[in-house]
């Protein structure tokens, strides 16, 4: 438990700073991304038989006869302290190093985007935008560290992520997303979903264009994401997701998302509010070659003089 508390809080402190302090080690040597396995390159047939996240979302909801709706007697017990199971720093966990390629087919704008933003990264040069304390939003949101919880309910299901203090509601009442003409981008987008057995089904639409990470891809606001959450054993929790994005995106990228759940015994771990400016530190500009740093970093008065 010791460790999990340590990792947590020195991973809060790098993350929370500006690129001149924790800017990844990437090089301009760039190596290419490894070929999908045959059961990844399934996946991502599938989703190209089907087009788009709409598609795929109906194809997966006839199989499973419409879906079922929960009750209080069958709800999956989803309870505990989760964290992903992977860097931070990677969309896919199937990535090996800083310095190779994300398994995303890029179009060429949007490749020619990454490459800019990596050669920049090489520099210690990138502004990210959680620096200033913006929310991750969606789907970034997936690949945030720290801590993760969900409240599982008949009509909906709660995904909650400590960085940002981000929620997403997923609802499984048989609604549908609003109208297009009531629709607009949020950061973390409007979720629909269904039950397949102990599987959630998950549908987001009208995002925030954004970043995967800061030395991930781009992608556009009309980026769409299925997802299939699976409690695969007591500590695991799996997630198949798909983003779909034509204007970033050759081809819908899929991705296995992996939590574990944390011991805490004691109940040490919570999940708890909190914001940038809480923190007279955590004030981040960007400065004008593009790096960031602290408008006035200081921890005790005796600091000023």
């Amino acid at each position: 438990m010791t460790n999990v508390r340590k990792r947590c809080t020195s991973l809060g402190a790098a993350l929370m700073v500006g690129a001149t302090v924790w800017a990844p080690q990437v090089s301009a040597q760039r190596d290419p991304a490894p070929p999908p396995s045959p059961q990844k390159q399934a996946m991502i047939d599938l989703a190209i038989e089907h087009e788009t996240a709409s598609g795929l979302y109906r194809h997966l909801k006839s199989e499973a006869g419409g879906g079922q709706m929960l009750t209080w007697e069958n709800v999956p017990d989803w309870s505990g302290i989760w964290t992903r199971e992977a860097t931070p720093f990677f969309w896919d966990p199937d990535q090996r190093s800083m310095n190779e390629l994300p398994t995303a087919k890029l179009t060429p704008e949007y490749e020619r985007r990454l490459i800019e933003k990596l050669d920049l990264v090489a520099q210690g040069i990138e502004y990210d935008p959680l620096s200033a304390g913006n929310p991750a939003g969606m789907p970034r949101w997936i690949s945030e560290p720290f801590l993760k919880e969900f409240a599982v309910t008949p009509e909906q299901t709660w995904l909650v992520n400590e960085m940002m203090n981000e929620v997403r509601r997923v609802y499984t009442d048989g609604r549908d997303h609003p109208a297009p003409e009531d629709a607009y981008p949020l950061w973390l987008g409007d979720s629909i979903g269904f039950w397949n057995g102990d599987r959630l089904v998950v549908h987001t639409s009208q995002m925030r264009e954004g970043q995967y990470q800061r030395i991930q891809p781009h992608y556009s606001d009309q980026v769409e994401v299925v997802e299939i959450w699976q409690k695969t054993a007591d500590d695991t929790i799996e997630a198949d997701t798909w983003v779909f994005d034509p204007p970033a995106l050759v081809e819908p990228w899929y991705t296995r998302q992996v939590l574990k759940k944390l011991t805490n015994d004691d109940d040490f771990l919570r999940i708890r509010y909190w914001h940038f400016n809480e923190n007279q530190n955590n004030t981040v500009i960007e400065n004008e070659e593009g790096t960031s740093d602290f408008e006035d970093f200081t921890f005790t008065d005796s600091d000023d003089n």
